[in-house]
């Protein structure tokens, strides 16, 4: 018994470490997105899809989409420098007036949403049966829209003053890089788990710039005629 045992766990390692024999010309994914940008303490959830044409058996070109929602806390620590100097002073002011209470800690709770959009190449090694592993570079364009909520009447003419509109929003570029392993259940199915690092630039009258990372997982399918044949 511990002998068949032995030789069915060598004949698993072999087929795990085997190469592939099938590698579809069409790939998709949809999964669950989670997205972190330390700098301003932002994290949303949400949803991340995927869809691309093999035109190699390393060379996949691809659309990527995902969207999440998320909240964070706007503090003057977080604005451009001249932002925070002309806050400073103005409340050292309202201060003097009596206007503000001594101590007063401007805190405005902000809703966002975050939509990202990118279109490239990803680069995949198929040697292994049980495991793709692939690489990308991250570029596209994000667009966000932030929502502010303030709780006092003190944040609301702030609020008011920096977003006449009551919210913002707004698209720019992102650059960065990706990647991420398929563990091949079968031929055609994998579970898909990836990430991106990618620097991006929104709000610039009101913010620095900042780094964000995309963490994904969910299933992922290849169909179509087998590219290794060409």
């Amino acid at each position: 018994m511990r002998i068949r045992l032995a030789v069915g766990a060598v004949l698993l390692v072999f087929q795990a470490f085997g190469q592939q024999t099938y590698v579809g010309h069409y790939d998709v994914y949809g999964g669950f997105m989670y997205l972190n940008s330390p700098y301003i303490n932002l994290q949303e959830r949400g949803f991340h899809t995927q869809g691309g044409v093999r035109l190699r058996k390393w060379l996949t070109v691809g659309v990527d989409y995902s969207a999440g929602n998320g909240h964070t806390s706007l503090t003057p620590s977080l604005l451009k420098s001249s932002l925070q100097q002309q806050l400073g002073t103005t409340f050292a002011q309202l201060v003097a007036l009596h206007l503000v209470p001594p101590g007063y800690s401007l805190t405005v709770p902000i809703d966002s949403t975050t939509q990202n959009f990118a279109a490239g190449p990803q680069f995949s090694d198929h040697y292994f049966r049980a495991l793709t592993l692939f690489i990308r570079p991250s570029a596209g364009a994000v667009h966000e829209t932030a929502t502010p909520h303030p709780q006092d009447a003190i944040s609301t003419l702030v609020v008011r003053q920096l977003l006449p509109s009551g919210k913002k929003q707004e698209w720019t570029a992102f650059y960065g890089f990706g990647g991420g392993a398929d563990i091949n259940v079968t031929e055609h199915f994998a579970l898909r788990l990836q990430f991106d690092f990618v620097h991006d630039h929104l709000f610039p009258d009101l913010l620095n710039s900042r780094n964000t990372v995309r963490l994904s997982i969910g299933p992922a399918f290849q169909f179509g005629r087998n590219v290794l044949t060409r």
